[in-house]
């Protein structure tokens, strides 16, 4: 896969343990907290992995959140054989004993608050409960699912603001969360998810809390439908990470119905955002496995990525399809024991995206982990919605055979040979019209590739080089469009701070192409900003200006957040930047009650734009582990902040 890619801020914590997937039957009651971080965590976060965490980082977050990660989360399966005091202990010693040894924070411009210690010790504020709780009305210019409409355009056509109105906007509220990620509107109600477990409804005029669950991980947006199923006429559908989807009412917070595990490989994971088609909910199946190979005692690798089709009343499975065909079979055997194995991968880590006229749904597939080639793996793929058929499959990069912590020094007998590039898909397909009328299928991957193909067969119409490419670069995490243009966010974090001289300084921005021949028709680098990031505690700020977000598009304007924390936007028939904001240049006091709350780089999921209001997740803890906080703010953006 892409372990840049998705596995993102869910990878937050996951990595942590990568090398304990085999050691179930473990006891560790006998050990410290400094004893199990030393045997089962210090090899990815102390190894300088750029998708783990980093031990300053983890010393952010609240020892709630890391003992929650390991018992819900996304890593409870690789935390087996650790007993809640272990996990109380290892949560303990990462977020005292390192903090305290840190340097003091950076020094911010007078008049801004400073960061304060209820940071480090997690969201302890307390939710604000509305005093009104008045019935889901729909607006003209809701945004019910990630990609806002079936084909994952991002466009919000009624965004209930202007061009003109945004170069003034300004945060009218912020709200601390942990791992927030972007969210859903209708009316005046807002509905998130994040790591901590909790899933909230917001107002989205004050931020107050009209309900929240508590015992939900997740990183998904959730969606947001009418339907009769809810005793209020509204219903939400959650993936969570741990492999379990549940739908709700959407005015109460009360569960209708939930799924078992709809994958029970103890390494997969949910982490694109599940998409309504009619009578069904589409569920991609993606994985950590990547991870868990690390491990020398990890028989690798056996997990396929899939799609799963519920009964949107009742949650039942109605298919399942996997993106690898064939048996497994044994590569060789380990001379520290267990087996290699393939074919495996092809984890779909973004959303699917929908095609009522042709009754199909696109998904688009992550990397192979062994050296048995599979056509499925970094792959565009059309199927039946009906059956669950694979209608047509496009690979385009063949041999992308990728694990980590693969290299000189590796001793975990998983690396296929020769290694791959790491250029899996991220970024959820979107289906355009012409002006002709013709359709193409729109996708970005993180070689830094566009390709634009016939959705009735797959067939190849264009592609075009955008960015450079690499397991951190190209495109991430998405891209959006309207009814003339696609909007492309380039990361290519990897060669930002290259000082060699003659080191390629990658391409870095947002790009919009031509649907009809891919033809770049602007580009807009990203400038190089100042920014603070929290976790920098005193060090200066080596600010990213990769942009890995999936963007947002209204009439006129494309929104796009950057790793350095700078939220722009552009003008979309020139690419000129209209209004930008710098999430990091102060601090806030949010309506849950913490003072002093950072800011941080933006990565991973997009902004939501609905009922004249703008809404994006600063600090979020993405793959490349660059501005994050632990603890997050959710922005909420008006005209004039009124």
């Amino acid at each position: 896969m892409k372990v840049s890619m998705v596995r993102t801020w869910l990878f937050g914590a996951a990595l942590a343990a990568a090398s304990a997937v085999s050691l179930a039957a473990h006891a560790q009651g006998a050990l410290s907290g400094a004893d199990i971080y030393e045997t089962r965590c210090k090899a990815c976060h102390d190894g300088g992995n750029p998708r783990a965490p980093s031990r300053a980082d983890l010393a952010q977050r609240a020892p709630s959140d890391i003992v929650q990660s390991l018992t819900n989360g996304i890593m409870k399966a690789m935390a087996q054989g650790l007993s809640d005091d272990d996990k109380q202990a290892v949560s303990v010693f990462l977020t005292s004993a390192q903090t305290q040894a840190a340097p003091p924070p950076p020094a911010r411009p007078a008049g801004q608050e400073m960061p304060q210690v209820a940071i480090k010790g997690g969201v302890v504020g307390t939710d604000p409960k509305c005093t009104v709780n008045s019935p889901i009305q729909a607006g003209a210019s809701d945004w019910t699912s990630m990609g806002v409409d079936d084909a994952s355009t991002r466009f919000q056509r009624h965004p209930g603001l202007t061009a003109a109105d945004v170069p003034k906007l300004k945060v009218k509220w912020a709200f601390s969360m942990t791992g927030g990620g972007q969210p859903a509107v209708v009316g005046d109600w807002l509905w998130v998810t994040n790591r901590s477990g909790k899933f909230y409804a917001l107002d989205t005029k004050t931020g107050c809390v009209h309900w929240s669950v508590d015992d939900l991980v997740s990183r998904t947006t959730p969606v947001v439908i009418k339907s009769p199923i809810s005793p209020s006429g509204w219903a939400t559908f959650i993936s969570q990470s741990d492999r379990i989807v549940r739908a709700f009412d959407a005015q109460t917070g009360k569960e209708i119905w939930r799924t078992g595990e709809l994958e029970k490989h103890p390494v997969s994971v949910l982490t694109g955002s599940p998409v309504v088609a009619g009578d069904r909910l589409i569920v991609p199946i993606s994985s950590i496995e990547e991870a868990a190979a690390m491990s020398k005692t990890y028989s690798c690798c056996t997990f396929r990525g899939s799609v799963t089709a519920l009964d949107l009343k009742t949650g039942k499975q109605l298919w399942n399809t996997s993106m690898i065909d064939g048996p497994m079979k044994t590569i060789r055997d380990k001379a520290s024991g267990g087996k290699v194995q393939g074919p495996a991968g092809a984890a779909i880590w973004a959303a699917p995206s929908v095609d009522k006229k042709r009754g199909l749904v696109y998904v688009v597939t992550g990397d192979s982990y062994t050296d048995i080639d599979t056509n499925g793996d970094d792959a565009i793929v059309a199927i039946d919605l009906k059956t669950g058929a694979i209608k047509w499959r496009r690979q385009v990069t063949e041999h992308d055979n990728f694990v980590m912590g693969c290299g000189p020094t590796s001793q975990s007998g998983n690396c296929p040979t020769p290694m791959g590039p790491d250029y899996d898909f991220g970024a959820t397909p979107v289906l355009m019209t012409l002006a002709g009328g013709k359709q193409v299928l729109v996708a970005g991957q993180k070689s830094g590739i566009v390709y634009g193909l016939n959705p009735d067969t797959g067939a190849l119409i264009w592609k075009t080089i955008v960015g450079m490419g690499s397991a951190l670069g190209g495109v991430e995490w998405g891209i959006g469009a309207d009814d003339k243009q696609v909007y492309v966010p380039i990361s290519d974090l990897v060669y930002l701070f290259n000082t060699k001289p003659d080191a390629p300084k990658g391409k870095a921005g947002v790009y919009a192409l031509d649907p009809a021949s891919g033809k770049i028709v602007w580009s807009a680098p990203a400038p190089d900003a100042p920014c603070v990031y929290a976790s920098d505690k005193g060090r200066p700020s080596r600010c990213a200006k990769a942009q890995p977000a999936a963007p947002a598009v209204i009439p006129g304007m494309v929104f796009e957040g950057g790793m350095d924390g700078w939220f722009r936007a552009y003008d979309s028939k020139t690419g000129k930047i209209v209004w930008e904001d710098s999430t990091t240049s102060r601090t806030y006091s949010t309506v849950n009650g913490i003072k002093g709350q950072p800011g941080g780089g933006i990565d991973g999921m997009g902004p939501t734009i609905a009922g004249g209001m703008v809404f994006i997740t600063s600090g979020n803890n993405g793959a490349a582990r660059v501005g994050s906080n632990g603890v997050n703010v959710l922005l909420a953006y008006s005209v004039d902040g009124k």
